[in-house]
């Protein structure tokens, strides 16, 4: 069976055409976008208007089994109410005899707990930006006598210009009179305040906790109370016990101090979190470049004393159903010889830990034995929240001479040149970033370079022209935007090319494989996923975890042994 979704869950039962009755509005349902606790979430497309929403979908049949219908009509009732910048917007919902759809605002972006994943830590100038926003959300549901409760990562969604909206209102609550204490135990494991656990009575301060879990997860890379186990992690929020790390400026530790209090009483209301030193003395950004998603900002352009991580990031999106590679590939291909390959700089401690990563997460799955399937698993079994944000589009070797050349798919571009520096041209063609052969980077833009970058500028332009004209379809004209001057873009670490394939290695984390069947497999050691790409550029991201549960099909399986063989080399050359 080529599919693991049991036949009372099939996607049959979501019409494709959906019609609103009461606004007399027809939406098409476009790509699956995700799943949650009862939810199936597409992109969908209001016919007329050609605006495209994310559909919330919610099967009746579910809701009964699970006495969820309260708790639906209570997070319709609230978040209908609501119309705030840094909320998702609540445009309409409707029913028909099969399901509940709620349209809501989409956040092509997904959420702050895939930013975690892909960047471990952020920067306090990005912390500052994310906390104000999601501060500013919260303080206008408290004005308006309502408690969220489930502040968190994941319910933390981001649009395409990186603002934060504030979603899932499934657990949030009204405080009816003042001085009101909600007893419910409800709540994320990570970031649930003491006073829910203790059932002492609680309101808006479990909020107040929460935002303090989710600045020190963004600032030190795991939730405060997190250990392997519930019970543990319990008894730690009971305790108030957790470890602020010395790295942390003094500014950020008081604030996360002062939220992360087991009395509720002695949290700071959300309007005083303003005034926190944090907030005050450092510069806000009004906007972040995409590619903070993935890299740290330029050090440059940050306030000192500022921890710039060199911790990668990765994660991909892929689809196909091409077979016609059969096994008998790997018994001829396996082990066939490097034909060409990038000279490797120093410093490779941190790229080595990625693909350290990437091989052991491979080892694990083949030792799962995964089913063998005849053909990919379906929809419902991709993450298309971990696809990559960055992949390699076109790419050309003249190492015989200068080096290898590649354009990224946000358009940006770069050079690896067989002296082992590297040029990269970010997608609006004026920002250049060096990168010398200590791993040291310089920025600079088209108009003003060092001389002793001439004859790379010269290169990297002739590079540039010929993919353009030979490899690419020319995209939109990208613009300079203000957020440029902080963006930093993944570069290409190492290369080599074998008979069948080419493997590169960013410095995101990310190894993708271009195969010559003119596939592409993107693999993320962070997201623990690959994206399959077929020749159209659809995309199917798994994790790793649902190959291993579910299985994969044969062609996808046989790349990825493939894979695993080719890692075990870049390991090599890495060490």
């Amino acid at each position: 069976m080529s599919s693991v979704t049991r036949p009372d869950e099939k996607v049959v039962d979501i019409p494709e055409e959906l019609y609103d009755a009461a606004s007399k509005r027809n939406y098409r349902r476009l790509r699956f976008f995700g799943k949650g606790g009862f939810a199936k979430c597409y992109e969908i497309v209001d016919v007329a208007t050609k605006e495209v929403f994310a559909g919330k979908i919610v099967s009746k049949k579910l809701m009964l089994k699970h006495n969820q219908k309260e708790k639906m009509t209570q997070e319709i009732t609230i978040h209908r109410s609501l119309n705030h910048k840094n909320i998702v917007g609540f445009h309409s919902f409707f029913d028909d005899p099969l399901n509940i759809y709620i349209v809501l605002e989409l956040c092509k972006k997904r959420s702050m707990m895939e930013l975690h994943k892909r960047r471990k830590f952020i920067t306090d100038y990005e912390c500052r930006y994310y906390m104000h926003q999601v501060m500013t959300g919260v303080k206008y549901l408290h004005d308006k006598h309502i408690i969220h409760r489930d502040l968190k990562l994941g319910n933390l969604f981001l649009n395409d210009n990186l603002h934060v909206k504030i979603g899932d209102f499934g657990l949030a609550t009204k405080i009816e009179f003042e001085g009101e204490r909600k007893k419910t135990l409800c709540g994320t494991p990570n970031y649930i305040a003491p006073e829910i656990l203790n059932k002492k009575g609680h309101s808006y301060e479990v909020d107040i906790w929460s935002i303090g879990c989710v600045m020190y997860t963004l600032l030190v890379g795991k939730p405060p109370f997190e250990t392997k186990s519930l019970k543990d992690t319990y008894s730690r929020i009971r305790k108030c016990e957790y470890r602020l790390p010395p790295t942390l400026r003094k500014s950020a530790a008081d604030m996360i101090c002062a939220m992360l209090q087991s009395d509720p009483v002695k949290r700071p209301l959300i309007n005083k979190l303003f005034d926190f030193e944090f907030l005050t003395t450092g510069h806000i950004p009004s906007s972040l470049p995409i590619s903070c998603l993935t890299m740290a900002p330029r050090a440059d352009q940050l306030e000192p004393p500022e921890r710039l991580n060199r911790k990668p990031l990765s994660e991909m999106n892929g689809g196909g159903d091409d077979t016609r590679f059969e096994s008998s590939f790997l018994k001829n291909n396996l082990h066939d010889a490097i034909t060409a390959s990038g000279m490797i700089s120093r410093h490779n401690d941190t790229y080595r830990t990625d693909i350290e990563a990437l091989h052991r997460e491979l080892t694990k799955l083949f030792l799962a034995k995964p089913p063998r399937l005849a053909n990919n698993l379906d929809d419902e079994n991709t993450d298309p929240a971990v696809q990559p944000l960055f992949w390699v589009s076109k790419w050309v070797d003249y190492s015989d001479k200068y080096g290898f050349g590649y354009q990224l798919s946000d358009e940006g571009m770069g050079v690896m040149f067989n002296d082992t520096t590297k040029l990269i041209m970010l997608a609006n063609g004026h920002n250049v970033h060096f990168i010398d052969k200590e791993g040291q980077e310089t920025y600079w833009d088209v108009n003003n370079f060092p001389q002793h970058l001439e004859k790379k500028m010269k290169l990297l332009t002739y590079f540039k022209r010929y993919m353009m004209e030979h490899l690419v379809k020319a995209g939109a004209g990208a613009v300079n935007v203000e957020s440029d001057q902080l963006s930093r873009i993944p570069h290409m670490h190492t290369w080599f090319r074998t008979m069948c394939a080419v493997v590169m290695h960013l410095t995101n984390g990310t190894v993708q494989l271009n195969f010559s069947d003119h596939q592409k497999i993107i693999l993320c050691p962070l997201m623990r996923a690959v994206t399959l790409m077929d020749n159209n550029k659809n995309f199917r991201t798994y994790r790793f975890q649902t190959i291993i549960d579910q299985g994969c099909s044969n062609d996808l399986y046989t790349k990825l042994r493939y894979a695993h063989e080719k890692i075990k080399k870049l390991l090599e050359k890495l060490t």
